[in-house]
């Protein structure tokens, strides 16, 4: 196989050339860029039942680009106080630069160790670690020729009780882009540079009609920031998006057991349904039925993000209700938002890719979410309400509350 056949090559002179997404590493004096997978009390939540295992965490980022997750996991486990230790592989040298770069502003770069390696020796690089406690792999597995190989390395990679974090491209909310990446094959030289390839091609995207079906597309904009953003949605030498039955498939047959989705009330499908035979129609269906039904009906899914563990473990790691459950925020913008809830409000606004959603929430919410401070534990809580309810009331109280905020990543809990 020549240099140019390789499809692994051909991934790395791309972001060598195009390091996406486009950092700027003195951003890091202003923000941290944060999501999902990754995002701490997520990842605590979802797949170490709210506690952490103890000692020193070992965390894999297998194709960390140019460092958003990888930079965002060294802060917040920082911050967290804990002990980790955290391996970021990447084909591409100028991308390991600047993922580098963004350690090194924030003061973390003792956490980090970098490797131009490919995801698809995880294995062999977590047989010399024992394993990886966490892995994440936010947009690299729908870029391999073969993802069964890149998921299957990642799933041999974990410790028995380990979790992974993913991202990979979705099929409904991504109208247009597979036409314009064939139309682009067939108007650009696939043997030019990849800056005169971008050049060319967005000299053919300001020209589109308005009836193109990308142009139509509101939730698609990557094309729109910068040449690395263009080059790869539209120019990339393999992507693939998937289903998300066809995604838990793939999961299967890696040997992984799929814990929930990001976010996962969206991929409920009561949730755009009229209650009656329809609902329960859904209700009656399997778990990837369900979800690739919610997908349908929404329409709207660019992306899949879903937790996972190995399929041989035996336990659900998600955190449980219990009276020392602490539940948490998403982070301090979000405690802000929801103690600032006034009295009686009858439902949580939701606006996501394009959808705007109300969900409903008990009159009880607002004192609720104001005790709620990331410290205090439910039977505490349950104490301080004004009304001190009996304990079947404030689960059924929280639980109406817990359920929409969890369902779309707001709330978590913690042991």
């Amino acid at each position: 196989m020549t240099q140019s056949d390789d499809p692994l090559d051909a991934l790395r002179r791309q972001y060598e050339a195009l390091p996406y997404p486009d950092r700027d590493p003195a951003e890091e004096a202003r923000r941290l860029v944060t999501g999902s997978p990754s995002h701490w009390p997520e990842v605590v939540h979802h797949l170490f039942a709210g506690r952490p295992p103890g000692g020193t965490l070992r965390i894999l980022v297998a194709g960390c680009g140019t460092g958003d997750a990888l930079t965002m996991l060294a802060q917040q486990t920082a911050d967290a106080g804990l002990d980790v230790e955290i391996t970021a592989l990447d084909l591409s040298e100028a991308s390991i630069a600047i993922a580098r770069a963004r350690i090194e502003a924030r003061g973390l770069e003792a956490r980090v160790r970098f490797m131009r390696r490919s995801l698809l020796e995880a294995p062999e690089i977590a047989a010399a670690e024992g394993g990886f406690d966490y892995i994440d792999c936010c947009g690299v597995l729908h870029h391999l020729s073969e993802p069964s190989a890149g998921f299957r390395a990642l799933a041999e990679a974990l410790k028995p009780r380990g979790g992974l974090g993913l991202m990979v491209y979705g099929e409904f909310g991504r109208t247009g882009v597979y036409e314009m990446q064939e139309a682009l094959r067939a108007l650009i030289p696939g043997d030019a540079a990849p800056v005169d390839r971008a050049a060319a091609a967005r000299a053919v995207l300001d020209h589109l009609p308005e009836t193109n079906r990308l142009r139509c597309n509101p939730l698609i904009k990557d094309h729109l920031d910068s040449d690395a953003g263009l080059f790869d949605l539209l120019l990339h030498s393999s992507d693939r998006a998937y289903r998300a039955d066809t995604l838990m498939a793939e999961m299967e047959g890696a040997g992984l057991r799929h814990v929930c989705w990001i976010d996962p009330l969206r991929y409920d499908p009561a949730l755009y349904l009229p209650e009656g035979q329809a609902r329960d129609r859904a209700a009656a269906l399997p778990p990837a039925g369900r979800a690739a039904l919610a997908e349908a009906l929404a329409g709207n899914m660019r992306k899949h993000i879903a937790y996972a563990v190995r399929a041989d473990r035996p336990d659900d790691p998600r955190a449980r209700m219990t009276p020392e459950a602490v539940p948490v925020f998403r982070d301090a913008a979000t405690m802000r938002t929801f103690h600032a809830m006034p009295e009686g409000a009858p439902s949580l606004p939701i606006t996501i890719d394009g959808l705007s959603l109300h969900l409903p929430l008990p009159g009880e919410a607002a004192p609720l979410l104001r005790a709620i401070d990331g410290k205090r534990g439910l039977e505490k809580i349950r104490k301080q309400l004004p009304d001190r309810p009996d304990k079947a009331t404030f689960k059924r109280r929280f639980e109406a509350v817990f359920q929409p905020l969890n369902g779309f990543s707001k709330l978590f809990l913690r042991r």
